[in-house]
């Protein structure tokens, strides 16, 4: 069985100091993030949210050692980040699945691409694949899936090799609200479940809220950190909720954030 959260913290901790990202284009210099700094404890759910352009997904893409910062640093477990990392897990907005592969050999390719024993992860990716609701699918293909299932495959695949950390990028964005909403309850009961440091980019304010430890808020670019809001809120949290005056506080405040950044029309 995997082990709760309460039990253990598996994540790792994460300093940004004083980054800044300038993009070189044919146009000219591009300024995406200026001054970035925060730290993030083992184990927090932290998420990003701010206007599109404000260097977002920027920031993951340098926390996960995929482009190099300008200036600043990055430190993951202490050690600083200057190549791409590999002890991690990534969910994009596109579930990037195989189609000649089944879900569960979908989920397993983190085994073969690590050169991992089968028959451990083998396991691992079956219990992961039944805390999303798709025990029974293990043989299907992302053909024979809905957008909501093919993203709850994509999640247990970047989990699968037990990282420290996941970072997600929009992972919600291409679905129905409906869906998205389930996949959000799912994701809040995976981390409880298993204690990672999470990253999480959304666009979405409620479920900034709903998901984190701490939200922190963007400004439009260069992205700079106008404010970061601790939740204080019990959890688990359900999606019933996000309607009662004690969360509502919180997303009245981004969303006031925002309208005097001029983000948001009154």
């Amino acid at each position: 069985m995997l082990t709760t959260a309460a039990a253990t913290t598996s994540g790792v901790p994460i300093q940004i100091q004083e980054v800044e990202k300038v993009y070189l284009t044919k146009d000219g210099p591009v300024h995406a993030l200026a001054g970035v700094s925060l730290d993030i404890a083992p184990g927090e759910f932290i998420s990003i949210v701010g206007p599109s352009g404000c260097g977002k997904s920027t920031l993951m893409m340098l926390v996960a050692g995929l482009v190099p910062v300008t200036s600043g640093q990055i430190r993951i477990a202490n050690q600083p980040v200057t190549r791409p990392q590999t002890e991690l897990g990534i969910v994009f907005q596109d579930a990037v699945l195989l189609d000649w592969r089944t879900v569960l050999d979908n989920v397993l390719l983190q085994q073969e691409i690590r050169r991992l024993p089968r028959a451990p992860l083998e396991q691992r990716a079956r219990e992961l694949l039944a805390m999303v609701g798709l025990a029974g699918f293990e043989q299907k293909h992302p053909y024979e899936l809905s957008g909501g299932m093919r993203q709850r495959t994509a999640i247990c695949r970047a989990l699968v090799h037990d990282p420290p950390l996941l970072l997600m990028d929009e992972p919600f964005g291409a679905l129905d609200a409906l869906t998205r909403e389930q996949i959000a309850h799912d994701l809040q009961r995976l981390w409880l479940q298993t204690g990672k440091t999470v990253l999480f980019i959304t666009h979405s304010i409620v479920e900034s809220v709903l998901l984190s430890d701490r939200v922190v808020v963007m400004t439009p670019r260069p992205g700079r950190i106008e404010e970061v809001l601790t939740i204080d809120l019990p959890r688990p949290r359900r999606l019933d909720e996000t309607e009662r005056s004690d969360f509502t506080r919180y997303t009245t405040h981004i969303r006031r954030i925002f309208r005097a950044q001029g983000v948001l029309s009154e």
